[in-house]
């Protein structure tokens, strides 16, 4: 059989890769691409043949600046480069992440004819790998209300507002003290709105100076200001399509404020250093645990941003506030914990449970779970005691107690149901719409003999 002539048909085999392929001349001018080069770069070819190849602005590109210097673009100097990701810019203006790999072009005698590049689409491996992280949470929390462990009535009616909230597109603004669980609610309203197939980034507004929170939110093209080596993707153009949750929204400076009001206002955003205006299909979750109102009095956040973000508000309960809880999330936790470390550990000892009932718990959930996750490092097996606790829990504060008209409202709905009940505390805990453990917190507390309540 006669070997084929692959000569012939190059031009077609080019056109059926999937990566986007260029030829380049020694002097940096484009010879050829192919569809796929089309395709990815938003480009055709009689836009880009006979152009130099920087007008893709590739972030990875490395120019030879020395005076004198033979080659223009490093490539000519080391010969290949092996599979280095960058991000170049399409026609439109959007970034594009990519695997560039590039080798020089030699003839049958060794001269130099130019240049190879093959550029590998990476965005869906990027979206995947957002996913799997999305995905993970949902595995890791998959008890209880999309990962948001409670029974509660106060947290039913959180609960009622998410699935309404998830179901618009107006921003919406989580109040709650740190530990509440904002960030679950946030993934909440994601995982069942109209967004759910988009993406779903979130930002810490407090963990960044303004010039870093700046780019975090907008991105920035290479060379913008100093330490700019790369293109970046800001947070408003990775999560197009879907939300964009930012933490800590109080403690953004006021100069970020004005833009982020722009962005909410027009639906547009440039990136630091860009000036072309980029759409942002995304909708706005934000969550601070500061009071927002006294900020505006203060002159520390604006009142025209703040009544664009707090279209829906959401607010969490403190943990004390919903104490028949506790003994949901305690065995929550525990069970995570029991199947990522592996011990023995069954329960909570009854000095246990009454400790975590009675404590005021000022880290509210994410407190509780520091302490377990405090207890399975100490304890082997079996319960967990008293002896397994954090020093804050042994030491810290009771709940604080109410008036006593309060208390004496409380006893006498507690003794009606257990009455109305014929004593049984499951049936007493649905006619006042709490937990059967709240009914049993509720008589020790207030010292009730079952025996005596039901005496004729």
């Amino acid at each position: 059989m006669k070997s084929l002539d692959t000569s012939k048909y190059l031009e077609k085999i080019i056109s059926t890769m999937n990566d986007g392929l260029m030829i380049i001349a020694p002097d940096g001018k484009v010879r050829m691409v192919n569809q796929a080069f089309e395709n990815l770069t938003g480009f055709q070819g009689t836009e880009v043949v006979g152009k130099p190849c920087t007008l893709l602005n590739c972030d990875a590109c490395e120019k030879t600046l020395k005076e004198g210097a033979p080659w223009w673009c490093d490539l000519f100097e080391k010969g290949e480069v092996i599979r280095k990701r960058c991000v170049i810019v399409r026609k439109d203006g959007s970034y594009q992440p990519v695997i560039k790999n590039a080798s020089l072009l030699r003839d049958e005698k060794g001269k130099l004819l130019g240049a190879v590049e093959t550029l590998t689409d990476i965005s869906e491996t990027e979206r995947l790998d957002q996913r799997i992280d999305h995905l993970t949470h949902q595995l890791d929390e998959m008890i209880g209300f999309h990962g948001i462990v409670g029974k509660s009535s106060v947290m039913q009616k959180v609960y009622q507002v998410i699935e309404k909230a998830a179901q618009s597109d107006a921003p919406i603004a989580i109040y709650g003290e740190s530990g509440t669980g904002k960030e679950l609610v946030a993934r909440a309203i994601h995982e069942i709105g109209r967004r759910k197939s988009g993406p779903f980034v979130q930002l810490n507004c407090a963990a960044l100076n303004e010039a870093l929170l700046e780019s975090e939110l907008f991105g920035h093209v290479k060379g913008s200001f100093t330490g700019a080596y790369r293109h970046r993707i800001g947070r408003f153009e990775a999560a197009h399509g879907g939300e964009l949750f930012l933490d800590e929204i109080a403690d953004i400076p006021l100069s970020i404020q004005v833009k982020l009001l722009r962005v909410l206002e027009t639906k547009r955003f440039e990136r630091v250093g860009d000036h072309k205006p980029i759409l942002a299909d995304v909708r706005i979750v934000t969550a601070t645990n500061k009071d927002l109102i006294e900020l505006i009095k203060q002159k520390k956040f604006r009142d025209d941003l703040f009544f664009r973000i707090n279209v829906i508000p959401i607010h969490l309960p403190l943990l004390r506030e919903r104490v028949e809880d506790i003994p949901l999330l305690a065995g929550t936790f525990i069970e995570r914990l029991r199947s990522r470390t592996g011990k023995r550990i069954t329960g909570l000892t009854p000095e246990v449970m009454e400790r975590f009932m009675s404590y005021s718990w000022p880290g509210n959930v994410r407190e509780l779970n520091s302490a377990l996750e405090y207890a399975f490092v100490i304890a082997e097996s079996g319960r967990i005691g008293l002896e397994h606790l954090p020093p804050q829990l042994l030491l810290g504060s009771e709940i604080p107690s109410r008036d006593a008209s309060w208390d004496a409202a409380e006893k006498v709905k507690l003794i009606e149901a257990l009455r109305q009940s014929q004593g049984n505390q499951s049936e007493a805990a649905r006619i006042l719409q709490v937990s059967r453990v709240t009914v049993w917190n509720r008589m020790r507390r207030h010292g009730i003999d079952l025996k005596k309540v039901l005496l004729p």
